[in-house]
């Protein structure tokens, strides 16, 4: 028999003090806390102020001032997360329909069995228990996915989470330009929880990672017998994303069939799904971003021009993190800080002359490439220790080397400086792969290791 595993607070409503003691008591055994009150007045009292504690509502149907059914509503309000279970003298079928109808969880007659009374409510705490888990895992990701959570204060970076905020509330369409990998998801996921849609599903789409008939099927969805192996209907992302926010990342990979029908969902807020001859209804905000010159490639041809101009009704550039070079620091702390959490040790810090190796490396990835690195330093730093130089990638290492201290005074027009410098730019176009730099250099492995050393590459 299912027993709380922990003191979870319930309420109990009913107006036969006898039977009520003898309920609480029971309950009591089982490990739960038990408020009790004699009528609906006082009831709602002790709902209102232990609503925050109460996870379960037992509640007689006949009160001396109200009607258990009736109460339902009130209880909703007061205490969204907790369920109800009505008890009554003499059930009947109707009656059970109507509490069931009306969001109790349970009803049940009084006095029929305590072992099903135990059973009724551990259920009902558990369903209690769970709803609270999934609120406030709704709540942490809401949080997470706000525009204060999106780190740094970069002049560029606070002129793009301007533009953002102005927009979220709106029902326009956005679309987010800038580089792969700095944070357009971000900013779209921001949009979302910041407008009247934040309650409802936020559905995103890398455009570029499906072929284009799979493609069309997983937004648009489609009908039984639409093609071989469609054995039931399915539903599209588009209608998974009702009331809610649909994110097309990479857009400008869209083929220009799927372009027509997107463009009809724009303009008409309808579509028609694979295989079928009838409109859907398209109740969603669309936020797309791209890595491309939409623009361009609609003067070219190469994407529609009339899609495109639906697109950039709002359009906010996400900064590369070149372009925000100052908040290097302050995103590598707070990676650092992650990753250190994940693998249960201690903070890590960054060395002054690692940290001057991120702040000069230009960063083609753009910050998912640092979250990246970061994550690599975080695990080859042994505990205690500060990230050095040499627990970063080759590239960012070269990105900031110095070189001895002979060369700094060195002629920089110089064979030597002019053989330094091909070395490390090679290094680097090769990503730090010592046997291919040897092979486009047209050295011996020894020898560039030799000249590495040399150089302090």
């Amino acid at each position: 028999m299912p027993h709380a595993t922990s003191s979870e607070t319930l309420l109990l409503i009913d107006d036969e003090s006898h039977l009520r003691g003898i309920t609480a008591r029971l309950l009591e055994l089982e490990g739960y806390a038990v408020l009790q009150a004699p009528d609906a007045y006082r009831g709602l009292a002790l709902l209102r102020d232990y609503a925050d504690d109460i996870v379960l509502i037992l509640c007689d149907v006949k009160l001396p001032d109200a009607h258990g059914v009736e109460l339902l509503p009130r209880f909703r309000q007061q205490a969204p997360l907790a369920e109800v279970v009505l008890l009554t003298a003499y059930g009947t079928v109707p009656d059970s329909v109507r509490a069931m109808k009306a969001g109790a969880f349970d009803y049940l007659t009084k006095g029929d069995s305590d072992d099903q009374l135990v059973v009724v409510v551990a259920r009902a705490v558990a369903k209690a228990r769970l709803q609270r888990r999934v609120a406030e895992l709704e709540k942490q990701v809401g949080q997470r996915h706000t525009f204060e959570t999106i780190i740094g204060h970069a002049p560029a970076l606070e002129a793009a989470k301007h533009l953002a905020r102005q927009v979220a509330p709106t029902e326009a369409t956005v679309l987010l330009e800038g580089p792969t990998g700095a944070g357009k998801e971000l900013f779209a996921q921001a949009i979302h929880r910041a407008s009247g849609r934040a309650t409802k599903p936020f559905v995103a789409v890398n455009c570029s990672a499906f072929a284009k008939d799979l493609l069309e099927s997983e937004l648009f969805g489609y009908k039984k017998g639409a093609f071989t192996g469609a054995v039931a209907d399915k539903k599209g992302l588009i209608e998974e994303a009702s009331g809610g926010t649909l994110f097309l990342d990479e857009i400008g990979e869209l083929e220009l069939s799927l372009q027509a029908k997107l463009l009809r969902v724009l303009e008409s807020q309808e579509y028609i799904k694979v295989g079928d001859t009838r409109p859907t209804r398209a109740n969603v905000r669309l936020i797309a971003a791209t890595n491309r010159n939409l623009r361009q490639e609609a003067a070219e041809g190469h994407f529609r021009a009339d899609l495109y101009y639906r697109l950039s009704v709002f359009v906010v550039p996400v900064p590369s993190l070149a372009a925000r070079r100052t908040d290097v620091p302050m995103l590598a702390a707070f990676y650092l800080s992650h990753f250190a959490a994940r693998l249960r040790r201690p903070p890590l810090a960054l060395s002054a002359e690692a940290l001057a190796a991120l702040h000069a490396y230009p960063w083609p990835g753009n910050v998912r490439e640092l979250r990246n690195v970061l994550e690599r330093a975080a695990i080859l730093t042994p505990p205690g220790q500060a990230v050095e130089v040499a627990g970063l990638p080759l590239e960012v290492q070269l990105a900031a080397a110095p070189g001895p201290a002979s060369l700094a005074t060195e002629d920089e027009r110089s064979l030597r400086n002019a053989e330094r410098q091909h070395i490390r730019r090679i290094l680097l176009e090769v990503n730090g792969n010592k046997a291919e730099a040897a092979r486009v250099l047209g050295i011996a492995h020894t020898t560039l290791y030799r000249k590495i050393q040399e150089y302090g590459l």
